[in-house]
């Protein structure tokens, strides 16, 4: 099925495990400013869309499949007076079209499944972004290696391999800012919150089982052995 993100996320600012304020520092490493160009890809509901514009004023296109995060990031973009900054396409990202060398900056911030792993969303950036350019992705990636025996690693690597995927797309490994307990536990508990209160009124089976599984998971082992991180790479 297809996870029901519209609900799941309903309360999410900011659609990953990590804070407005690490967002911030995101924008000194990728030395933003108002002349930058960048572009957000998966942009959800916005959220790092709209703080780096409005503390940066850099110009940001930001690039979302889903209609209704789409619809949420141009009515926080109007909310927030950042029209003449921010473009929200409805596209899927995977054919959005970029034009050569003609970025400062582009952002996956969470939303590699794009095209795969970090490894193949930096390669599929890497034209985009001028030479002194950065890109910032953010990937989970496990913390201890080898797994225990039930866990499925999810495609996901340990944080040397994950850094190394992105540079054998031609990045340089200029930045790593990681998620912490707080940013995990906040995250997934909004999730937790909208589902229960949504499930409340529109009882799902399906939903209700894929909901508990996730849960469990997370308490059981994703919080102590799954790590998360927005790693910044320079184009040389």
């Amino acid at each position: 099925m297809d996870w029901p993100w519209e609900i799941a996320e309903r309360d999410h600012e900011i659609q990953n495990p990590t804070s407005a304020e690490k967002i911030l520092l995101l924008g000194v490493y990728l030395r933003l400013t108002a002349e930058s160009r960048v572009v957000d890809i998966a942009c959800g509901k916005g959220g790092p869309t709209a703080i780096l514009a409005a503390a940066y004023g850099c110009r940001i296109t930001g690039v979302e499949l889903r209609p209704q995060f789409a619809d949420a990031a141009r009515e926080r973009v109007a909310a927030t007076g950042l029209d003449e900054l921010v473009e929200i396409h409805t596209a899927d990202a995977a054919s959005f079209p970029l034009e050569p060398e003609s970025l400062d900056a582009a952002l996956c911030i969470g939303a590699t499944f794009v095209w795969g792993t970090i490894g193949d969303a930096a390669a599929a950036l890497f034209p985009a972004v001028r030479p002194g350019g950065f890109v910032a992705i953010g990937e989970p990636f496990w913390r201890t290696w080898p797994l225990p025996e039930d866990t499925d690693p999810e495609g996901f690597v340990t944080l040397t391999e994950t850094a190394d995927r992105l540079e054998r797309a031609g990045f340089a490994l200029a930045g790593v800012i990681a998620a912490s307990e707080d940013d995990w536990d906040r995250y997934e508990s909004l999730h937790w919150r909208a589902l229960e209160e949504w499930l409340a009124e529109h009882p799902d089976a399906e939903i209700r089982t894929g909901h508990e599984q996730h849960r469990r998971d997370y308490l059981r082992f994703q919080r102590a052995l799954l790590g998360w991180g927005i790693f910044v790479g320079r184009k040389p």
